[in-house]
């Protein structure tokens, strides 16, 4: 958590014991509130007793959307001598001579181990007094001062020749990697600060783990500048899914990964079983992810194996039972969004993107041109609190209620916006969402509509939709994300009974590729009485299927329900958990 979101954290928590949103993600109890906040006299005070976080921030508000840092965080306190040759035996005895290691910051001596009173302990000390993870000589007893929140060894960077970074998933595989290479200028070798995520499904992180990838943030420079990044993970589902993770952030086309031999779980087992000579040559020879467009069969047995275990599987719920049966979210994935204006496409997008996040966590990077950030901010608010904002004959949110939605907008909404005025290409939308990735760990993206998007060669628009949509998808799999494209269709004219037709793919302007390129497609379409969804393409049947469902909109907040219907038995309701087709005339129900 960088230091803005902190601050905008402790000013939206209100005085009292909260959980510390720094440290809990590393700790077994999670919810304990070791975080104490108390106002100060236009400021707010803050500190907590765990990881001695602590400092003062304004009380005011305003600013919560761009602020600068104010307060730093208060540093640990740090040991004033470290017993060497405790250091050095416990290094040798994991394969590690301590002369080639001399650059990383390593402390021993005594520790207090809650249970376990003063034993004898390996410190790995992270950035200036920032913290101090603590390892005991015998056995394994952990304890940390402070909070780790950077790459382990990243003080070594030497940014003007960097060309590899070698990541580790603990502090002595870092070590052990160091003591097996040759030492360059070039080659930085670095461990994440707190290991393999705990909560993996389907061998990807949760998105409730995202926070604790922030040290990607703060390292953002140096992982930029690498032009080779080998991920030496454990071999295990867990570490597979720290790696899954750091490709999906720092992007596919730079990373290795570093091949674990069968009789070995990680890179310090493979310098005691092996010798430093393997090591570096496994270091050298790493796997390039992907193998530039060029496969063999052996690169999908990981897939391959998913499959003959758990079977196909399906997206995300949508939020609405009787749309789940012909279209679901799968990361990975382009969706083209379509429909007449004014029928509210924009609107339903969002309610996706809001059941989405209050489900699953998910978190989003929004390129809408038509809603300035302010206003899109208050529809989803107003859909996560169920009040409308503004003042009228419903009973709008409370201040307090207000603060908790935004706070959670914030949480899980990213804007791309320019205010200098430089008009939106897909690779300036592209280039943020990479870094909205990377920070946030945003799982979908919003572009919204097309033709707000200025191309470089007007006069072959349909080759230029085409090449622009191809990216999109490419983006959207070496990145995992959903991706949402809303584009409006030619204009059309009514029919014979003064009714708009409802278009799909096909009737989209410029390019043919609108309906070829997409994995799924719906139509948003508005009838008197209610709003229907219409699943005109879906690329794969576990996902969906085509078909249309209907639903409820609630123009006071915005949200919307699967339609209610008064019991009749002229009704066909189609197939069982494909969506049901309704011929009615049942009013609107709010």
């Amino acid at each position: 958590m960088n230091q803005s979101d902190l601050e905008y954290f402790v000013r939206n928590q209100g005085a009292g014991r909260h959980v510390c949103p720094v440290c809990s993600p590393d700790r077994k109890k999670k919810n304990e509130k070791t975080l104490n906040i108390q106002p100060d006299a236009g400021s707010i005070l803050f500190q907590c007793w765990h990881c001695e976080l602590s400092g003062k921030v304004s009380s005011d508000k305003k600013d919560d959307w761009s602020m600068e840092p104010k307060a730093p965080v208060k540093a640990i306190s740090f040991p004033k001598t470290s017993d060497k040759a405790l250091a050095d035996a416990f290094l040798r005895n994991r394969g590690i001579d301590p002369e080639l290691v001399d650059g990383y910051q390593i402390v021993a001596g005594t520790k207090y181990f809650s249970g376990e009173g003063e034993l004898n302990a390996i410190g790995f000390a992270y950035g200036d007094k920032e913290a101090i993870k603590w390892r005991s000589v015998e056995g394994k007893n952990f304890i940390q001062d402070g909070s780790a929140r950077t790459l382990w060894g990243i003080e070594n960077a030497d940014i003007d020749n960097l060309e590899t970074v070698i990541i580790t998933e603990g502090e002595f595989d870092c070590l052990a990697v160091v003591s097996a290479i040759d030492k360059s200028p070039s080659t930085l070798v670095v461990s994440v600060p707190n290991g393999a995520p705990q909560k993996v499904s389907n061998s990807k992180v949760e998105p409730s783990e995202d926070r604790k990838f922030a040290y990607l943030w703060s390292a953002k420079e140096v992982l930029e500048k690498a032009e080779r990044i080998v991920l030496a993970m454990d071999d295990d589902e867990p570490g597979a899914a720290l790696g899954e993770e750091i490709m999906r952030r720092v992007g596919r086309a730079k990373c290795y990964h570093l091949e674990i031999p069968e009789d070995c779980k990680d890179s310090n087992d493979i310098l005691l079983r092996h010798g430093a000579e393997e090591l570096s040559r496994l270091v050298d020879e790493a796997i390039p992810t992907p193998l530039v467009g060029v496969y063999s069969a052996s690169d999908y047995a990981d897939d391959v194996s998913f499959l003959y275990d758990k079977g196909l599987m399906g997206g995300l719920s949508t939020g609405f039972n009787g749309l789940d049966g012909l279209y679901t979210i799968l990361q990975g994935q382009l969706t083209i969004v379509t429909g007449q204006p004014g029928s509210g496409k924009s609107e339903f997008i969002d309610a996706v993107l809001v059941n989405l996040a209050e489900q699953h966590q998910w978190k989003f990077a929004i390129a809408s041109f038509e809603n300035p950030p302010p206003m899109h901010i208050i529809k989803l608010a107003e859909k996560h609190a169920r009040k409308p904002f503004f003042e009228g004959p419903h009973e709008r949110m409370s201040r307090s209620e207000l603060d908790e939605a935004t706070g959670w907008v914030n949480d899980h909404f990213a804007f791309l916006e320019s205010k200098d005025g430089e008009a939106a290409t897909i690779d300036n939308i592209i280039e943020r969402t990479k870094q909205a990735v990377m920070r946030l760990g945003c799982r979908g993206l919003v572009v919204d509509p097309y033709n707000y998007i200025a191309q470089n060669n007007l006069e072959q628009e349909h080759q230029a939709i085409s090449e622009m949509l191809t990216r999109m998808v490419q983006f959207a799999r070496s990145h995992d994300l959903h991706i949402w494209f809303i584009a409006h269709p030619a204009k059309m004219r009514a029919n014979d009974q003064g009714k708009m037709p409802v278009p799909n793919g096909n009737h989209i302007s410029g390019s043919a590729a609108w309906f070829a390129k997409a994995d799924c497609g719906i139509t948003v379409h508005r009838e008197e009485a209610h709003i229907e969804v219409h699943s005109w393409k879906c690329r794969f049947k576990w996902v969906g299927s085509v078909g249309q469902a209907e639903l409820q909109y609630d123009p006071v907040t915005g949200r919307y329900k699967d339609r209610e219907y008064e019991p009749d038995p002229m009704v066909f309701t189609g197939m069982k958990g494909r969506g049901d087709y309704h011929e009615t005339n049942a009013d609107w129900d709010f």
